[in-house]
């Protein structure tokens, strides 16, 4: 019996020491497991950074493509001088009695710029006869933000038209259409009726390219004499406008710059400044030249 207990002992150390073994092996298999589990860990943040990486990279790459809107450079980067577009036989025609120099209004070199005249050739008992004529040239320069010049100077043209149809008191209007005479021209006359007398006004908007040209003539029969031909007077603005045009395609060259993208367009002063200056205000009917050359104003210089 105690030789049975001493084996019974015996199996129980045994089969205890077997369990420590096999434990103890396992240790190192866990070991081992656990830093092959902690080098993959390790490889995949060293992925992890070199995604990040990458993704600043094509984020830059997103970002510089994703560069402002180029926009297509403007045809003309300059204007002559207001009171000179117009030759002396020109002047003569229009207002035979006014100083040749002129009267210079509002400019900014480059941009705008405006001149007028004003001529009475007074006959006494017979009567005399007023003319008026005013000048104005205003250049839009491409921006990103409102687009190419051109198509600013666009809609400008169309405003000024717009503001000469709607004068109030204008009688007997019509507008037409004016050829050779820079891209786009238009002729708006009306009659309007003063103490001084009976005005005929010749309005002519024109656009070419980047440029808008507008040009004010009114004349009026005064102290009884009759007042001049409607169409006579047209004509005179016409040829004024058509002058003007060539005076600025003078002015810049053969005209047109190369019409190479450009990614504000303000290579000149101009325009950045001439769309916060000019179109918002310039541009507006308040400082429209066609509303500053209204007969009232022109009657208003004879009395």
């Amino acid at each position: 019996m105690q030789r049975r207990a001493e084996r019974d002992q015996g199996a129980q150390r045994a089969k205890r020491l077997h369990r420590v073994l096999v434990c103890a092996a396992a240790v190192p298999v866990m070991l081992i497991a656990s830093g092959c589990s902690s080098d993959s860990g390790s490889g995949d943040s060293g992925s992890g950074s070199g995604g990040d990486k990458a993704a600043g990279a094509g984020a830059t790459v997103s970002s510089s493509a994703s560069a402002a809107p180029t926009v297509q450079a403007a045809a003309y980067n300059s204007l002559p001088e207001a009171c000179g577009v117009l030759s002396k036989k020109t002047l003569k025609s229009l207002v035979p009695e006014a100083s040749k120099s002129g009267k210079k209004g509002t400019a900014e070199a480059g941009t705008r710029g405006s001149c007028s005249w004003s001529s009475l050739d007074n006959n006494g008992v017979k009567g005399s006869q007023f003319r008026w004529l005013n000048v104005s040239l205003l250049r839009f320069e491409s921006d990103s933000s409102r687009g190419t010049g051109e198509a600013q100077a666009q809609k400008y043209y169309e405003q000024q038209i717009q503001d000469a149809q709607s004068v109030a008191g204008a009688k007997n209007s019509k507008s037409q259409a004016v050829s050779g005479t820079g891209d786009a021209a238009t002729l708006v006359r009306y009659d309007l009726k003063k103490k001084e007398g009976a005005f005929r006004q010749q309005t002519v908007v024109t656009r070419v390219e980047n440029v808008v040209v507008t040009v004010d003539y009114n004349g009026a029969g005064l102290a009884g004499d009759k007042a001049p031909s409607a169409e006579t007077l047209g004509k005179l603005a016409g040829q004024a406008a058509k002058e003007t045009v060539g005076a600025v395609s003078a002015a810049n060259g053969e005209g047109a710059v190369s019409p190479a993208p450009s990614k504000s367009a303000s290579g000149s002063k101009a325009p950045s400044k001439a769309p916060s200056k000019a179109p918002s205000k310039s541009a507006s009917p308040s400082a429209s030249p066609s509303k500053s050359a209204s007969p009232s104003k022109s009657a208003a210089k004879t009395s």
